[in-house]
């Protein structure tokens, strides 16, 4: 019988390949300025006034954080992986995880790589979920159709795998439905006045969620919807992902 003998730089780019499975695959988001909040007359109150935003590059992951990417952390730092996740598969995004954890995952992976990974601020998460400079002005992130896009209640009985619908403009996949996502902001009121790089409040006892998830109704899947938890939250339909910036 032939061998089937691999090319010595096939051979060597595995290792790395299986590795890369484990973190986050990270893109490229361009700054850019956009309106922050409801533009087109249907949003909620908290979702007002529309202000400018300007924002600085960063980089974002392609996807929600994943079981098997939390599964690295926790086996890394000998935490015990969460009893309700653990028979799902390694690519269904991470569920049940609060804002702490969250920032805990995120000042882990910064020691592993020597990058800065935080969580996303909330202009930061609209911008992306909008297509960023890219933009087509999408309801939800990257069509006027969720079902192409985004698992919400009406299409989903629980979490899926990350990455089964389209992605919107810049590549991000899941910006809505699946899981709402946490942002490094405090929940606060909008201003109506321009900022640039906006960090939220500086004091308030709820941080920011975006992009609807797999137990919300359609409406609250639109790009420009706020919601907010306390911090130590753990709910089936909240997650995250990070973002790699100043």
């Amino acid at each position: 019988m032939k061998k089937l003998l691999l090319p010595l730089y096939l051979i060597l780019s595995i290792p790395f390949a299986l590795e890369a499975q484990n973190y986050p695959e990270m893109i490229e988001i361009k700054g850019g300025t956009f309106i922050m909040g409801d533009t087109d007359g249907d949003g909620e109150n908290w979702e007002r006034p529309t202000h400018t935003v300007t924002l600085s590059n960063f980089k974002m992951a392609k996807t929600e954080t994943t079981v098997l990417q939390w599964r690295e952390y926790c086996n890394d730092i000998g935490r015990p992986f969460p009893a309700g996740m653990e028979d799902y598969p390694s690519d269904a995004v991470m569920a049940f995880v609060n804002w702490n954890d969250a920032v805990g995952y995120c000042k882990w992976l910064s020691n592993k790589t020597g990058e800065h990974y935080r969580l996303p601020t909330e202009a930061e998460w609209e911008f992306a979920a909008r297509g960023g400079n890219e933009t087509k002005g999408h309801k939800y992130a990257g069509s006027f159709n969720i079902e192409y896009v985004g698992w919400y209640n009406a299409n989903a009985k629980g979490i899926h795998e990350v990455a089964l619908k389209q992605p919107n403009e810049l590549g991000l996949y899941d910006m809505t439905g699946n899981v709402l996502e946490w942002c490094s902001d405090i929940y606060g009121a909008y201003s109506s006045a321009s900022a640039v790089n906006p960090r939220g409040p500086a004091t308030g006892s709820y941080r920011v969620l975006r992009g609807g998830s797999w137990d919300d109704i359609l409406s609250y899947c639109r790009i420009s919807f706020r919601s907010s938890e306390a911090p130590e939250t753990r709910y089936g339909y909240i997650g995250f992902r990070v973002v790699v910036g100043p």
